[in-house]
């Protein structure tokens, strides 16, 4: 038991949780985005725009976008200058982002498949990294922070946006009932894949609150580690630095 991890509620090998998020992301490729539209009311823009003020990319940064699969955070800081290296572990997800990039005429993209935990970059490459709504689905989450330490150059930055779960009272309870009965239903609907939409909310519940993650990101060696939770933690934006 102690060599497995959750997939979801389900224990699994770390092998087999990598091989099955690798699916999961494969069957939501093409519809990711609607999806996102449809289950957050289209907040996931909103949360997406505070991210990418909270990182301030400058122009000329280079900038390590982690998980950015579809584009979403990666259009944005190409937006303002940054020199952006989109990287996703799943190809699928990286050939929706390059279609968007090409429809939307955003040069000076490089996209690029990766393994959070093994990174390919030298170290010290990158004045940034950013991961947004990804680092939950990693089979070995301290293992990804490491590497986004090691290739970040001396004071360098990251940035994490993801879901947890909400301390508002009421608020709490009423997403939960959301999740566990609409999420997967209109992952259905939408997208023929039920079951990967409970895995994703199921991701969500197990994944840490704020202070423990906050945590894990101090054991990866960054300093001044900051959460800002909104919607009561549901959602939150973490960073520290690299001196």
């Amino acid at each position: 038991m102690n060599d497995q991890v959750n997939f979801g509620d389900q224990l699994v090998t770390p092998e087999e949780k990598t091989q099955r998020v690798g699916a999961v992301f494969s069957s939501v490729a093409r519809r990711y985005d609607v999806m996102n539209d449809l289950m957050s009311g289209g907040m996931h823009r909103l949360w997406k725009d505070r991210f990418v003020n909270r990182v301030k990319p400058r122009p000329g940064e280079r900038i390590l976008d982690m998980a950015g699969g579809t584009g979403d955070i990666a259009f944005r800081m190409a937006r303002r200058g940054a020199l952006v290296t989109v990287a996703d572990i799943n190809p699928d997800m990286l050939s929706v982002g390059q279609d968007r990039a090409a429809d939307r005429t955003i040069p000076g993209l490089i996209w690029q498949v990766e393994n959070a935990e093994r990174l390919s970059f030298a170290e010290s490459a990158f004045d940034g990294y950013t991961i947004a709504f990804g680092i939950r689905n990693v089979t070995d989450i301290p293992a990804a922070l490491r590497e986004a330490h090691r290739v970040l150059k001396r004071g360098g930055r990251f940035y994490c946006m993801e879901f947890s779960t909400s301390d508002w009272p009421g608020f709490a309870d009423l997403y939960e009932a959301y999740a566990s009965r609409a999420i997967p239903r209109i992952g259905k609907i939408v997208a023929d894949d039920e079951d990967s939409y409970r895995y994703l909310v199921e991701s969500i519940r197990r994944f840490p609150k704020p202070p423990a993650f906050r945590a894990m990101i101090e054991q990866a060696g960054f300093v001044r580690a900051a959460f800002e939770p909104m919607l009561g933690g549901l959602v939150a934006i973490h960073s520290g630095w690299k001196i």
